[in-house]
C-alpha cells in the first residue's frame, strides 16, 4: 500500500529555489501574491511518459495562462539535458534542475528503490497565497489540475 503523502489541500507549500535550463534562478517567492504555481517533478528528460505527460501541458498551455498559473517541470538533470529537452518540444515553460533532489525530497516526490533516490512522477498546484491547491502523484488529467485552479480564482 503507498504511503500517504504528507501534504493536505489548504497546508503550507515548502519553499525552493533552484535555477532554470537557462541558469535563471526561480523561487517560489517569486510568484507570491501574483501567480500560482504548478510544479510536475517527472523522472526523466526525453522519456515516453514524461514527453507525454509534459507534451499535455504544452498543449493545454493558454488555458493555465488564463488561470494566472506559471508551470515548472522539475527534476535533476542537467541544463543541456533541459535545453533540449525544451526546446525538441517548445515547451513554454522552464525546466527546473533538483540536482540533489532537496525540493523533490520536500514535495514527497521521490521513492526508493533500494540504495537509489528516484523522482517519483508527482503534481503540485499551489495557490498565489502559497498554499497547496492539488497534489497527486502520477500523471493526472490536464482537466483535474485546471479545476482546481479554477475553484481557487
Amino acid at each position: 500500500m503507498p504511503a500517504i503523502s504528507p501534504f493536505r489541500i489548504g497546508s503550507k507549500a515548502p519553499a525552493f529555489s533552484l535555477k532554470d535550463q537557462d541558469g535563471t534562478s526561480v523561487s517560489l517567492a517569486d510568484f507570491a501574491g501574483t501567480k500560482n504555481v504548478v510544479l510536475i517533478f517527472y523522472p526523466g528528460d526525453m522519456t515516453p511518459g514524461c514527453t507525454m505527460q509534459l507534451c499535455a501541458i504544452r498543449d493545454d498551455w493558454s488555458k493555465f495562462e488564463t488561470l494566472d498559473t506559471v508551470v515548472f517541470g522539475i527534476n535533476p538533470a542537467k541544463e543541456e539535458s533541459h535545453q533540449a529537452f525544451r526546446d525538441k518540444h517548445a515547451f513554454p515553460f522552464p525546466l527546473l534542475i533538483d540536482t540533489l533532489k532537496k525540493v523533490a525530497a520536500s514535495y514527497d516526490a521521490i521513492r526508493s528503490l533500494g540504495p537509489l533516490k528516484l523522482i517519483r512522477r508527482t503534481v503540485v498546484a499551489i495557490s498565489k497565497d502559497g498554499t497547496i491547491l492539488y497534489y497527486r502523484h502520477g500523471m493526472p488529467k490536464n482537466a483535474d489540475i485546471l479545476k482546481a485552479l479554477q475553484n481557487k480564482s
